[in-house]
C-alpha cells in the first residue's frame, strides 16, 4: 500500500509495466539505482525490495518527495529522497541502473507547469521536454555496465529517444510494450493530439513502451 499526498502522481499501467521490466533486472547489495521522477517512490520501493544495496529517488515536486520518504519508512526501507531536476543533484555520483517514468504527454503549449497535477504529466507539445533532456544526462551518471529503463508513450516519439540514446553511446532496445486505453488528460486532447496529427481522429489507445539503454563495459 502507498500513501499518496494531492497533486502526485498515483501509480498507473506505465508504472507497473516498468515495474515488470525492473523485476527482470537482478539486483545485489553492490547496485546502486537512480528512480528519476520517483512520484509516490513504487518504482524506488521496489528496486529496495528486490535486493539493492543503494537506492537513491529524485523528484521536483516537494509533495513528491514528501510522499516517497513517507512511503520508504512507512515499508522500512532505506531510501535517499532527493528533491530536484533529472539528474541534476546526482551529477559526480554514477549508478548501475537508472529508471524513469517521467512525465511525457504532448501538452497544449511548451511552458512546463511548476505547480499542480498536471506537472505529472505535461510534457511540451511534443511529450519530449523531459525525455530529450533525460537521453542527455543519463549516460553521464551511468557507471560502466550501467542501465537506463525509461517508459514512454508511443505517441511521444519512440524512435527519437532509441536514436538519441544510441548517440550517446548505449545499446538500446525496447524490453516490454503494452495497448492501454486514453485515460481523462488524454481523452480531454484528443482533438488536438488529431489536429497535429499526432493520433488519428478515431484513435482511443496508446502504446506504453519501457526503453532499455545499456553502458558499454
Amino acid at each position: 500500500m502507498l500513501l499518496r499526498t494531492p497533486g502526485v502522481y498515483p501509480p498507473q499501467d506505465d508504472t507497473w509495466l516498468l515495474a515488470g521490466a525492473l523485476a527482470q533486472h537482478t539486483l545485489s547489495p553492490l547496485t546502486r539505482v537512480l528512480d528519476i521522477c520517483t512520484g509516490t517512490g513504487a518504482l524506488a520501493l521496489r528496486a529496495a525490495a528486490q535486493g539493492a544495496g543503494s537506492v537513491t529517488a529524485i523528484d521536483i515536486s516537494r509533495r513528491a518527495v514528501l510522499t516517497a520518504r513517507i512511503n520508504a519508512r512507512i515499508h522500512e526501507r532505506m531510501i535517499r529522497v532527493l528533491q530536484g531536476s533529472l539528474t541534476t543533484p546526482v551529477r559526480a555520483e554514477y549508478f548501475d541502473l537508472v529508471i524513469s517514468n517521467p512525465p511525457y504527454v504532448p501538452a497544449q503549449d511548451d511552458r512546463l507547469p511548476d505547480t499542480g497535477v498536471a506537472q505529472a504529466w505535461d510534457a511540451g507539445t511534443d511529450g519530449r521536454a523531459l525525455l530529450d533532456r533525460i537521453c542527455a544526462q543519463v549516460p553521464d551518471v551511468l557507471a560502466p555496465g550501467g542501465t537506463l529503463l525509461l517508459a514512454q508513450s508511443g505517441l511521444s516519439g519512440v524512435d527519437k529517444t532509441q536514436v538519441m540514446l544510441e548517440e550517446q553511446g548505449l545499446a538500446v532496445d525496447v524490453v516490454a510494450r503494452r495497448e492501454i486505453p486514453f485515460g481523462p488528460v488524454l481523452t480531454a486532447r484528443r482533438r488536438m493530439l488529431a489536429a497535429r496529427g499526432i493520433i488519428t481522429a478515431d484513435q482511443r489507445t496508446e502504446e506504453i513502451v519501457v526503453i532499455r539503454g545499456r553502458q558499454h563495459t
